[in-house]
Parts: structure tokens; C-alpha cells; sequence
């Protein structure tokens, strides 16, 4: 539920963005908006506001179908409110005699996927072309130049990419930056099988990609070290360098086995002994660090688990180091191959660094972080022409698990800023009825002069959402054939 919470907070905050991105610069052009509605409302409203007639009604049931003079069917609207409010009234026109923003009727819809912002004059997914058959008005978008409304039309775009810098920049002024670097954790790192089958090992410290220092901070590091014929040097064994390539097929396969390149290794150390416990009784302390359990050498938490299991059960010599000498100890460990101890870390126990910046610096680092996250992202697409990659399509549920299961503000803005950055870039890809179809008709016109037919755009158009329409249902297919088996 909170995973489903903070998806639906999430996509609030873009959709409003993105739709009042198209929003402001319809305006500043002069051209009237008859609705703008945030999430999407077949059959009914639970919100619409009309500034022009001074009211709000909650839970509007909207829509009925009706036959026109001519025969043709279409959806009207049939307002029928269950809660009606009286508020001020406001003029749709402004001072210029051009419709302001009380000539738009606000709405919130009830379906969760999005929203839109219904531009008067505009084929679109509200308007069809007979439903532009009449003269085209000043205050029209059709009306309007072509570079206008490709403004419009980009507007939603650039404002989600500017949402993600604002929003980036926002968490580096508040948390700023704490990472381990690579370099610095001694017990070096636990690797995927594809790169295990390439030649890494288990505690390799990574030293560089491609003869570069490695910029821990860079949200595209670890993609860039697992591209084909990428070059890691590492250090092993705490004294030997070699320099690993990364095989072409080594993303392809973590991608079908659904799992990260690498995680830290952590050092064993004993944050809290518990009373009470295993640990407790065999005179364990708090500090101590674990390098050996019975006779496994236990570097990091990885062996520490495997040593544990094993020994379920059984009184067994532990060796520790405390105050740099080392002791052994005897628990039993518990059945459930527990001992009783909270462990350290990672951060208490690796050096981390830390970066704090201030308004003025967040910014950049705020620009940084959205077109790095932008260019990995748009470079990670060429995995959907893969069958492994097309397997790992997925829909609201994929996007709803990346949030943690309780509120984390810190960790709700990192997914909030990287879906901005998603919603941006998808939308500005040139399939009609998304933004970037709209966008390469104009500049179709803008190139040519010719400007497409009302007709053509509607019957791309309608292409376009079937596509879509297609594409929804696989990637949430996907999900939950996941979910099932």
C-alpha cells in the first residue's frame, strides 16, 4: 500500500508538471485551454472546477452520448453533481479581450495514469477532426504559428527534464553527496555471474574504468563499467593488478537473470551484542570484528552467512579481532543460525565521503546528476531489442516496486527526479498521440510549409494510442505474469 502511495504521489507531482507545462505556454500564446485535468476521468469527475460560473463540483458524473443534426454520435458533457460549491466568479477574458484562465475548467479525474490538457483547436486525444470542421479562431491552437505550437508542444518535456534538475539539486542541497568510493572498500566487491564467468572475483577492488579514475559519484559509473569491451582494472588479493574486459553478451545476461553488476562487500563488525543470545554468553563485545567461523575464513558478510548456516546448531570456535589482537570464542549458534549480534554499517565502517553544496552549487550538481541520469537512461533503451531486455518490460507495478516499502523522503525524490527524467524522454520519442509525434509534424511543417490535415492527424493519431494501448498491456503483463509464477 505504501509502495502504491507514493507511486500515485509521484505521478501527481509529474503529471501536473507535465500538463502545465503545455498549459503556460498555450497561454503566453494566446490560446485558450478548455480543460486541464489532472489523472484521467472516464465516465466521471471527482473534482471540476468552472471559475467562469463561480462553482466546484465534487464527484461529476460527466459524460452521455448523443446524436448530432447530422446523425453522428458523440459524448457530451451532462453535468450532474452530487456536491455543488459556490465561489467567486471570474472573468474568462482578460483585459486584452483573450481568454485568461478562468476560460478553463479544472478538473481531477479518478484514474491514476496521467492527465491532460485539453487546448482548444488542437486533434488530440479529446478532439477529433470533425470536431474541428468550424472556422478556425484567433484564440485557436491551429490558428496559431507553427513555431508557437511546437513551444506548446515541447513545453511538457522540457518542464518534466526541469523538474528532475530542480528536483536533483534539491536533494543535493539537503543531503548533499555521501558515497564510499570504490577505491576505498578494502574487501572490495561481490560481482554478478556474468562477470564472474568474465574473469572477476569475489573481493576485487575496483580501481578504474578504462584507465580513468572512477567518479563514484556519477550516477553512470557502474553502467559504464559493464558496456561490452569495457576495460576494469581491480585489485586482488590486496596486492595484485590486472585489468578485466568486460565480454559484449555480460548486460544482456544480468538483464535476464534481473540483477545488479556488483555490491559492496562488508567487513564483519559487531555493532551491538544483544543480551541474552549466543553471542552474549560466549563473551562476545561490541567492535569486535569476525574473521573466521569454525574453518571458514569470513572476510565479509557474504562467508559470514554461508558460515552461520553451516554451523546452525553447533558449538563453534569464532575467531575476532579486538584491539588488534585476535581471540577465539565458542558459541552455540542458534538453529536458526543466528548469534545474537546487530552488525555495523557500511557506512561506519568504510570511509565516506561527503559533499555538502549550497543554492548555488546544488544547481549544477543538480544539472549533472538529470543529464547523466538522462544519457544513461536513453543509452540503457537499446536493451529493448533484445529478448532479455523485452522480458524485463514492465508496467505500474515495475515502476511501483523501485519505492521502499515505508516513506523515505530521501528515497522518494531520487525515484521521483529518475521517472521525470523517463517521462521526458518517452514522451519526446516521435510515436503519434505521444508529444514527440506531435513535435515531428511540425517540424514536418516548419521544413516544408505544408501542414498536415486535420484527418491525418487524427488517423495517426489513433494508430499512435493503439500502440500504446498495446505497448500498456504487454509491460503490465509482464508484471504480472512476474508476480504469478
Amino acid at each position: 500500500m505504501m509502495k502504491a502511495v507514493q507511486l500515485i504521489v509521484a505521478l501527481l507531482i509529474l503529471v501536473t508538471i507535465h500538463e502545465f507545462g503545455h498549459y503556460i505556454f498555450a497561454r503566453c500564446f494566446g490560446i485558450k485551454v478548455n480543460r486541464f485535468y489532472l489523472f484521467f476521468n472516464p465516465w466521471f469527475s471527482l473534482l471540476k472546477y468552472y471559475p467562469d460560473k463561480g462553482k466546484i463540483e465534487l464527484i461529476a458524473w460527466t459524460k452521455k452520448k448523443t446524436e448530432t443534426a447530422e446523425g453522428r454520435s458523440e459524448e457530451v458533457e451532462e453535468p450532474h453533481a452530487l456536491l455543488t460549491i459556490n465561489t467567486k466568479t471570474h472573468n474568462p477574458l482578460n483585459r486584452k479581450g483573450k481568454p485568461s484562465w478562468a476560460a478553463t475548467m479544472y478538473g481531477l479525474g479518478w484514474l491514476p495514469l496521467g492527465g491532460y490538457c485539453d487546448i482548444a483547436g488542437m486533434v488530440d486525444e479529446t478532439k477529433s477532426a470533425a470536431d474541428l470542421e468550424s472556422e478556425p479562431q484567433p484564440w485557436e491552437f491551429r490558428s496559431k504559428p507553427a513555431w508557437q505550437r511546437f513551444m506548446v508542444m515541447v513545453a511538457g518535456v522540457m518542464f518534466n527534464f526541469l523538474l528532475a534538475i530542480a528536483i536533483y539539486a534539491g536533494i543535493a542541497m539537503h543531503w548533499g553527496d555521501r558515497v564510499v568510493p570504490f577505491e576505498k572498500a578494502y574487501e572490495g566487491f561481490d560481482f554478478a555471474q556474468p562477470l564472474l564467468d568474465a574473469g572477476f572475483q569475489n573481493g576485487d577492488v575496483l580501481l578504474a574504468i578504462n584507465g580513468g579514475e572512477i567518479d563514484t559519484k556519477k550516477t553512470s559509473t557502474i553502467w559504464d563499467m559493464v558496456q561490452g569491451g569495457t576495460v576494469v582494472t581491480v585489485l586482488r588479493n590486496h596486492k595484485d593488478t590486472l585489468d578485466i574486459t568486460v565480454p559484449e553478451n555480460a548486460l544482456a545476461a544480468m538483464t535476464e537473470q534481473n540483477v545488479g553488476p556488483f555490491s559492496y562487500r562488508s567487513p564483519v563488525y559487531i555493532d551491538k551484542v544483544q543480551n541474552k543470545t549466543p553471542a552474549s554468553k560466549a563473551g562476545f563485545a561490541d567492535g569486535d570484528r569476525i574473521i573466521k567461523v569454525g574453518a571458514d575464513t569470513t572476510p565479509s558478510l557474504t562467508e559470514f552467512y554461508a558460515a552461520l548456516d553451516r554451523y546452525k546448531g553447533k558449538e563453534t570456535p569464532v575467531k575476532v579481532i579486538r584491539d588488534g589482537k585476535q581471540l577465539t570464542l565458542s558459541p552455540t549458534i542458534g538453529e536458526n543460525g543466528k548469534l545474537g549480534i546487530m552488525l555495523r554499517p557500511l557506512a561506519l565502517i568504510y570511509p565516506v565521503e561527503e559533499v555538502r553544496y549550497n543554492f548555488f552549487s546544488a544547481i549544477p550538481r543538480g544539472w549533472e546528476l538529470g543529464t547523466d541520469q538522462l544519457v544513461t537512461y536513453v543509452s540503457s533503451l537499446k536493451l529493448l531489442f533484445t529478448k532479455e531486455g523485452a522480458q524485463q518490460v514492465g508496467g505500474f507495478g515495475a515502476i511501483g516496486s523501485l519505492f521502499p516499502e515505508t516513506w523515505n523522503w530521501y528515497s522518494f525524490w531520487q525515484i521521483t527526479a529518475f521517472l521525470s527524467v523517463i517521462l521526458a524522454f518517452m514522451n519526446i520519442i516521435p510515436i503519434p498521440a505521444l508529444d514527440g509525434g506531435y513535435v515531428l509534424f511540425l517540424l514536418w511543417e516548419i521544413i516544408t510549409g505544408r501542414k498536415p490535415s486535420d484527418k491525418f492527424l487524427e488517423v495517426a493519431n489513433t494508430i499512435g494510442f493503439a500502440f500504446l494501448f498495446l505497448l500498456l498491456i504487454y509491460a503490465n503483463g509482464n508484471d504480472l505474469i512476474r508476480a504469478l509464477f
